[in-house]
């Protein structure tokens, strides 16, 4: 058995939702196309685009046939493994250096740090590796990898109550500089694997601590108030009626989706309008009007939903669908 599969199926062992990496490099390996580009050649996105995160398992023998074939890296889906990864980053270069906000540190530990301490559990932002590794005052140790940059990625639990949280950046909207958060919607290069020839490695292995409450605080999102799709004017007559329902028919797909599974039903609705909208029952403005909204109130991200309505939209042209057939649809 080689390295790589013995740490994809050690990490599936954990209860932790995995997926091939490209050899030595962060990128999936599949699907090799983004949501933008799928035209339904890949056979898992048939009826609509499959991600990376879709594909994550815990299944020994997927694992084993995909392992088999190729030394492919392993990537962990925070989102489905029920983790929240904190990435502690260093500096890439000379002028790379903190802002005013925290001039002083050295790297993504020292924010960290300092962030702990301002809510009252100081650790030694120095205390990362070694025997005794991992923060030892104010928070409990926790599963913690070196990074092939030499930064350090701490694995928590995520909260099992409270909003999903997502993934965050550094000075833009996230903790502070050198410091990115993976959670739904985002994932982590596994020890074990490589990048550019500079393995990832464990430093600490306990299992995941419950992510502590001061740092679920920082990252849970501000609540968003509800949103109704958009009214759109119809006809009122039996075609009118009939696109009326069809709109409510996939507000209400969307709206019910499971976490994981939102941006996939977000394509399909726009997929289906698409459809209206190429036989001119509904214009793409219609449909981004009704979906948009939905898409927002149930987490999906401004950018993430514009990619994918433009994309459901794409695929829908291929198949219009004419305002007199829609009577002899059921």
């Amino acid at each position: 058995m080689s390295d790589l599969l013995a740490a994809a199926l050690a990490h599936a062992a954990r209860g932790w939702h995995i997926f091939p990496l490209r050899p030595d490099d962060k990128r999936p390996a599949f699907p090799d196309h983004t949501a933008d580009d799928c035209v339904g050649r890949d056979p898992r996105c048939r009826d609509g685009h499959v991600g990376w995160e879709q594909r994550a398992t815990t299944d020994p023998d997927r694992i084993r046939r995909a392992w088999s074939r190729r030394p492919y890296g392993v990537g962990v889906a925070c989102g489905p493994s029920g983790l929240v990864v904190v990435d502690l980053d260093v500096p890439k270069h000379l002028g790379d250096t903190p802002p005013p906000e925290w001039a002083g540190v050295c790297d993504g530990w020292g924010v960290f740090a300092a962030l702990a301490a301002r809510h009252g559990t100081p650790l030694d932002p120095f205390d990362g590796f070694g025997p005794d590794a991992g923060p030892r005052t104010g928070i409990d140790a926790t599963y913690t990898v070196g990074t092939g940059s030499g930064g350090t990625h701490l694995y928590y639990r995520h909260p099992t109550s409270g909003p999903a949280l997502r993934n965050t950046t550094g000075d833009r909207g996230g903790l502070g500089w050198k410091v990115d958060t993976r959670a739904h919607g985002g994932y982590v290069v596994a020890a074990g694997s490589t990048v550019a020839g500079r393995p990832y490695a464990v430093a600490l292995d306990y299992e995941p601590a419950p992510l502590p409450g001061w740092l679920a605080g920082l990252l849970t999102p501000a609540l968003r108030p509800a949103r109704r799709a958009a009214a759109v004017t119809l006809p009122a007559d039996r075609h009118g009626r009939y696109v009326a329902a069809a709109i409510r028919r996939q507000v209400a797909h969307l709206a019910a989706a499971t976490e994981g599974q939102r941006n996939h039903a977000l394509f399909a609705s726009a997929v289906a309008l698409g459809q209206l909208a190429a036989g001119g029952a509904l214009t793409d403005d219609d449909v981004t009007a009704v979906l948009e909204p939905v898409a927002l109130s149930v987490g999906l991200r401004p950018g993430e939903v514009a990619r994918t309505i433009a994309s459901g939209l794409r695929v829908g042209a291929r198949q219009p669908r004419y305002l007199a057939d829609l009577g002899r649809v059921a």
